[in-house]
């Protein structure tokens, strides 16, 4: 039988993300308010273009002005190699006196430094070290008291060194003068001052600079406009808490019961759940993959199970963009109400009640017809002194309230079940010899005992056969020892390896966490569990725990 009952949910995610922006509701975690897609993207990205502008831009210009300098240093030495291999200067240095130069040729070579802009200064300097040609004119005449090149230790493709001149710190190259029959006749500098060489260095400098810069604010543009897309991509989601939600979503919809099926606007299955591909899975659906993609309607028509489904339609922006279906097993749901109305367990426990119950009464009304009112007291003192030296042992036996109460209420379940609870002689637990958790005990405890009551139950569901349950707890300074033994109907060894496994269980689905939870307690607290059985005979279950170090000193 198929149910189904439209539903409409309207998408509003991201009517509700504006309105937290514009509220400045910052209640979850991480929201758009904070903004911290683009702080991350900004300070990411800026570090990076930062360092790599930087790493750049400094490479760049130390590369540029060692290219520069090169550049220069070999320009300055053709120039000088020029005018130094000029024949108008040879012929001029033999024939004209050692202080002066031909007004022609100084002409000439003041039209030449006038023609080179990266050149500052020229000065040609006779052998007797008399400049007969500088570009300042005063100097002309003058005696050269600066360093004197050694051209016969150089052996380079250039002579350029740093120095210092009339006109202040400068880079000269030097280049010497042989007349027609190779003697010496003095040297040429062409120099650059130092000042246009540093300017030049700074205007490079602060190029590469406005490069790095214009670099960056393009970068940032970019981050910001890519954040942007990012965030309104993820709905204003954080990327962290936009992937721990999926993961939670999916954590969520796998530990549901019920099935979950979710298809797109054309009605085909996007996502599937575990528990709807265990209600709809035919000979034709090897995997949950073979379902992905195909028509809802189909999938969910070619089950005969009898399957109550609930559809729900998502929209967006009043556009139905796809839908999600819930389904319900049939018999599930009969067994949730009859769970959750008690009937089984209180038909039980009156019947039970009823049993034992009617017969005290008549016994206790046959004596009094028959008018043995002593007997009838006796009886009745009897019952009461029966109930009052259980409850008695049991005080005297367990020095811990919470687990004598527990032990109390398990004997009175146990009357109303015809079994009989047997504490195990010798038995004497107190919280002083090895302190243990009373809530731990308690768990503990409550789960043996109940599995006890559930394997008899099954014996007989008459209550016509005395069953017995013998239970045991000791303790000393190093130890504590609990056993539970059942006459009930015992374990298969198939299943006595898996009874500890989360959600397993022989009994009816839904169960199987008891044993589970018991011994992950067991050993969070440092002790063992272990099962004996057999079947037809009954289950034994025991748990210790022990000091080790007490217990070897004791031995």
């Amino acid at each position: 039988m198929l149910k189904n009952s439209n539903r409409k949910i309207n998408n509003t995610t991201n009517k509700d993300v504006e309105k937290r922006e514009s509220t400045g509701n910052t209640s979850s975690p991480k929201r758009i308010t904070l903004k911290n897609i683009q702080h991350n993207l900004f300070r990411t990205q800026l570090i990076l273009i930062i360092t790599l502008a930087l790493f750049l831009g400094v490479a760049g210009t130390l590369i540029n002005i060692n290219f520069e300098t090169e550049k220069r240093d070999q320009n300055l030495q053709n120039i000088a190699t020029t005018i130094a291999s000029s024949p108008i200067l040879t012929e001029a240095s033999s024939t004209q006196n050692s202080e002066t130069l031909s007004p022609i040729l100084q002409e000439y070579l003041d039209s030449l430094k006038d023609s080179l802009s990266d050149i500052d200064v020229i000065s040609v300097v006779s052998k007797e070290n008399i400049r007969i040609y500088h570009s300042n004119h005063e100097l002309i005449g003058t005696v050269y008291d600066g360093t004197l090149p050694d051209f016969k230790a150089d052996d380079s493709k250039y002579y350029a060194t740093d120095d210092k001149g009339p006109s202040g710190s400068q880079r000269r190259a030097y280049a010497a003068v042989y007349d027609e029959d190779g003697n010496y006749m003095g040297f040429v500098m062409a120099i650059m001052l130092m000042e246009n060489i540093r300017s030049e260095t700074l205007q490079t400098f602060f190029i590469f600079l406005l490069i790095t810069v214009v670099a960056i604010l393009m970068e940032l543009m970019i981050s910001t406009e890519l954040s942007g897309r990012i965030k309104k991509s993820l709905l204003g989601y954080e990327p962290d808490v936009f992937s721990a939600m999926y993961k939670i979503r999916d954590n969520i919809l796998e530990s549901l019961d019920e099935g979950i099926i979710a298809t797109d606007k054309d009605e085909n299955v996007q996502f599937i759940n575990n528990a709807a591909y265990t209600m709809l899975a035919t000979s034709d659906t090897k995997s949950i993959e073979n379902i992905i993609g195909k028509p809802v309607e189909k999938i969910c028509t070619s089950n005969n199970s009898d399957i109550l489904i609930d559809k729900i339609s998502i929209k967006e922006s009043d556009t139905v963009i796809g839908s999600a279906r819930i389904l319900h097993n049939r018999a599930e749901y009969t067994k949730l109400m009859e769970d959750l109305t008690g009937t089984r367990y209180l038909v039980d426990s009156m019947r039970a009640n009823n049993h034992d119950f009617t017969n005290k009464l008549h016994v206790i009304l046959g004596l009094i017809q028959m008018e043995m009112y002593n007997d009838a007291i006796s009886y009745i003192e009897n019952i009461t002194f029966v109930q009052r030296a259980t409850i008695s042992k049991i005080m005297n036996t367990v020095n811990e309230p919470a687990v004598a109460a527990l032990l109390i209420g398990k004997v009175a379940r146990a009357s109303e079940l015809n079994i009989k609870f047997v504490l195990r002689e010798g038995c004497y637990y107190s919280n002083t010899d090895y302190p243990l958790p009373s809530e731990a005990l308690v768990t503990i405890i409550g789960n043996l005992i109940d599995n006890a009551f559930d394997a008899m139950n099954q014996i007989d569901k008459n209550y016509s056969e005395s069953k017995e349950l013998l239970f045991g707890i000791y303790s000393r300074s190093d130890a504590v020892l609990i056993t539970a033994d059942d006459m009930g109907t015992g374990i298969s060894p198939n299943d006595i390896t898996h009874i500890f496994e989360n959600g397993y269980s022989t009994k009816d689905n839904g169960r199987g966490t008891g044993l589970y939870q018991v011994k992950a307690l067991v050993e969070s607290l440092g002790g063992t569990i272990s099962v004996e059985s057999q079947l037809g005979v009954g289950t034994s279950f025991s748990v210790s725990f022990t000091d080790t170090n007490k217990h070897n000193a004791n031995n």
